[in-house]
């Protein structure tokens, strides 16, 4: 989440109350990762199941059953803490209601173009999805809620979900209760690249799915990486990243505690105040350096903080809003007077976070609704996070009626003999012959004019 040079003379004159100490961008492709990563995968490709098994105990010492069984699924939540188990319930509630309502705002259409022509679009769900579910050293419980639990609110029929294996449970149990608790068809306490292989090469059992998704560490985003094409996926996410937009008229404490919020996912971070008030962007400095005295994840955070933070003064709120759209946030908060404002003018930000009580945590955990896969790197300039949307392919359709064919054949007779394409000629003059040639046969004149369009 930097600026580049030449983003920087676009955007004018900038002042800068922190740099990052880093010069360059917060993750980059490690060739040693990319190396690793191709080995393995080649492996898996050639052996199957034995290579996943074999990475299992190299990796994760897990030389357990790789499938966690439905009755280990439903007891999993009797593990967990009854407050810890609750909000967990109620994370999946929200996020469910939020991904059924957008399902519901998709709808099929058709449209008559032409008499006795038809057009048509309908959405229809992928048919196998695999989930991967983080459980790393800080285990992200939501993730389930964003990943199954939406693919099932879209329809999707068959969700596979791995996450590494850990302790007696098989897996880390608040990640199994969320993939109990978002319908996960069948879940395998399998980690890292030999989770994605064995879901896209199709060795636990089940065909091979058609769409990998979840977050992971860089060798998962690597992995995910060179599977596509074999398979979809949802995005290639790269360390965690927040950017906060705020006025004179927020709290600093409130806004250096919200980027320390997002800081602690690891040391490579970014974290970027944008501000128009130069007091409130050195007072945020001070109050994050003073939250991280006290902070237990410091050493995570602090070095996030140093490295990858910034506070950038932007002369008004245009250069402002100008400034967030080169970032591209992965999570944007705004902290203003005229929130309203930014959200009818900002274009580039993987989820929004309007006024001051709309902290990004209430999302990473699932219990404002909207979806945490989102996009980082500024690919969000392009791309959208993890929706309904996304386990949907809008499939389009065609009738025709023979009544319809002066309305269609000859423009298309026309332009494939223009094209030189003759077979493509060929269809069209077929269905003129067999209705007869008619009077009207296209003589170039549009349907419909320029100034029309």
């Amino acid at each position: 989440m930097q600026i580049t040079p030449e983003e920087a003379r676009a955007l004018g004159p900038l002042t800068w109350l922190k740099k990052p100490a880093v010069d360059g961008p917060p993750a980059q492709r490690d060739p040693k990762v990319v190396e690793r990563v191709s080995e393995m995968l080649s492996h898996i490709e050639r052996t199957g199941l034995d290579a996943v098994r074999s990475y299992s105990r190299e990796l994760d010492g897990w030389s357990g059953d790789l499938e966690i069984s439905a009755e280990q699924l439903r007891k999993s939540g009797d593990a967990l803490p009854s407050d810890v188990r609750a909000a967990l319930e109620l994370g999946y509630e929200r996020t469910n209601r939020f991904a059924v309502t957008q399902r519901e705002h998709l709808t099929d259409f058709e449209i008559e173009l032409a008499p006795g022509v038809v057009g048509g679009q309908q959405y229809i769900p992928i048919t196998r999805v695999g989930a991967y579910l983080p459980a790393g050293r800080f285990p992200l419980l939501a993730s389930a809620f964003m990943t199954v639990g939406v693919a099932k609110a879209a329809g999707v029929p068959t969700v596979l979900s791995c996450t590494p294996p850990s302790g007696e449970h098989g897996a880390h149990p608040a990640v199994l209760y969320g993939a109990y608790l978002s319908r996960a068809d069948r879940v395998f306490a399998i980690g890292g690249v030999q989770a994605l292989g064995a879901m896209a090469f199709g060795l636990l059992g089940e065909a091979p799915i058609d769409m990998l998704v979840g977050a992971g560490n860089a060798f998962v985003t690597e992995a995910k990486r060179q599977l596509f094409g074999q398979v979809g996926i949802d995005l290639l996410a790269g360390p965690s990243e927040v950017a906060v937009l705020a006025d004179e008229t927020a709290d600093p404490e409130w806004v250096a505690a919200d980027l320390l919020g997002q800081a602690e996912h690891g040391p490579n971070s970014p974290a970027a105040l944008i501000t128009t008030s130069e007091e409130l962007g050195r007072r945020v400095i001070e109050a994050v350096d003073r939250q991280l005295d006290s902070l237990a994840t410091r050493e995570v955070a602090g070095a996030a903080w140093r490295d990858f933070g910034s506070v950038i003064l932007a002369t008004d709120r245009t250069q402002a809003v100008a400034v967030s759209d080169v970032l591209g946030p992965e999570h944007l908060e705004i902290q203003t007077a005229d929130d309203d404002f930014y959200l009818k003018e900002l274009r580039n930000y993987g989820s929004l976070f309007l006024g001051p009580w709309s902290t990004v945590a209430y999302s990473d955990k699932g219990i404002a609704g909207t979806n945490h896969v989102l996009p980082t790197g500024k690919t969000a300039r392009y791309n959208a996070g993890l929706s309904v949307s996304r386990f949907l392919k809008p499939l389009t359709y065609q009738r025709a009626q023979k009544e319809a064919t002066p309305a269609l054949a000859p423009a298309v007779e026309r332009i494939s003999a223009f094209e030189g394409l003759a077979a493509h000629e060929a269809t069209a003059t077929i269905r003129i012959d067999k209705v007869g040639r008619f009077s009207g046969t296209f003589d170039g004149t549009p349907a419909v004019t320029r100034d029309q369009r």
